[in-house]
């Protein structure tokens, strides 16, 4: 409930937002998405329904002299059985560009899923609003980053001030899709992902179809990125494939460059970086599928397959990053500007044994700084395939 104040409304419009491919009208507002409705028709399974409607990367943006800022939004949140509940989710506000301030919004919607069962209950909930407060009163360029784990349906934005679209920044437009570490597993809040934290550093704007497990090479995926416009595109490919073992050897090398065939049919010549996964110990030579364990009150996953099957065709990591590294030496004779980096080299033996990996499979908050830290020096910094060039 908002306090007695000179407010102006302005209806939460497309033309707001920024990190999206799709917006649809519910009955509450306006609910962001990260893919097209045509693609979300062909979407096999309500994980990836529900990762795509989860904003990571999305933001409203616009331009205002207000000092206090009110969204009301009615989030759908998410628990499992057995465990604690999880913290509110974060509103990140950016003052040009910098985090000046954060909020939460209580109740909503709660989406319950017992991980051994799959089963999932939802109790609805009311809406509720995110209030900022002591803005500096001037002009200034505000975004205001979307939980990134909580289905956010945006229902009315309120200020004491006019606000106005922010104006296009003229920045190169990151397009990145990869799985549940790029949508932002255990980060703190929405711009400490790291796609957001590389983005911030490297000065791009940032689309990020990081799907929580469903970076699985699917066919409508590679359209929808083939149809966005970018300057810079990456594709973070591996542990969703071994963890959820959706397929082989066999049926992986022609996934693979069926999804960069795709991605090049709309982008024939954008930077293209080809991103194996992160270390993670269970999966490097074990295949999947991967298993929660909750012994000790917290989950942590455990790699099921047989590494004897290997010979078989049956996926690891260690195999994957092999296949990923000779598709792209073979395409990259005949395109200059495909690119690969090997994951390990954003998180390694290194960095797992100064900051292991809580779950046995996503890192922690300081794991995300690190990933967008390394990814920011390796892909944006000089020689890099995202440099900016001159001349």
């Amino acid at each position: 409930m908002s306090i007695e104040h000179d407010w102006i409304t302005t209806p939460v419009t497309p033309d707001l937002l920024r990190g999206v491919l799709d917006v649809e009208r519910t009955a509450h507002g306006l609910l962001p998405h990260r893919l097209p409705a045509w693609a979300r028709r062909q979407i096999p399974d309500e994980q990836l329904a529900i990762a795509e409607a989860q904003p990571s990367g999305v933001r409203l943006a616009f331009r205002t002299r207000a000092t206090t800022i009110e969204l009301d939004t009615l989030p759908t949140k998410r628990a499992y059985r057995g465990l604690p509940a999880p913290a509110d989710g974060v509103y990140d506000l950016l003052v040009d560009g910098r985090l000046a301030t954060q909020a939460t919004v209580t109740g909503g919607n709660v989406r319950t899923i017992d991980m051994a069962t799959q089963s999932v209950e939802l109790r609805e909930g009311p809406p509720g609003t995110a209030r900022f407060t002591d803005l500096p009163a001037r002009d200034k360029n505000v975004e205001i980053w979307l939980p990134h784990t909580e289905i956010t349906e945006l229902i009315a934005l309120r200020t004491d001030a006019p606000i106005e679209p922010a104006p296009d920044s003229g920045r190169r437009v990151w397009l990145h899709h990869g799985s549940s570490i790029s949508h932002g597993s255990n980060a703190a809040h929405p711009t400490a992902i790291w796609p957001a934290l590389a983005a911030a550093r490297s000065g791009v704007e940032l689309i990020n179809l990081g799907f929580g497990g469903s970076a699985l090479l699917d066919p409508f995926t590679a359209r929808a990125m083939r149809d966005t416009p970018a300057d810079l595109i990456s594709v973070k490919i591996g542990i969703n494939i071994v963890n959820g073992d959706v397929m082989r050897l066999r049926a992986f090398t022609p996934a693979v460059h069926g999804f960069l065939d795709t991605i090049r049919e709309g982008h024939p010549a954008t930077p293209l970086l080809v991103v194996s996964a992160i270390l993670c110990p269970v999966q490097e030579d074990t295949p999947g599928p991967l298993a929660p364990d909750f012994d000790g009150g917290t989950v942590r996953f455990k790699a099921t397959g047989d590494p004897a099957e290997r010979a078989a065709g049956r996926l690891t990591l260690n195999v994957i990053r092999g296949e990923l590294a000779r598709i792209v030496r073979q395409r990259a004779v005949d395109d200059p500007n495909l690119h690969y980096l090997d994951g390990r080299d954003l998180y390694g033996e290194a960095d797992y044994a100064e900051l292991p990996l809580p779950d046995e499979v996503h890192p922690d908050p300081a794991g995300h700084r690190r990933i967008g830290g390394n990814f920011a020096r390796l892909a944006f910094g000089a020689g890099g395939p995202f440099a900016v060039t001159t001349g």
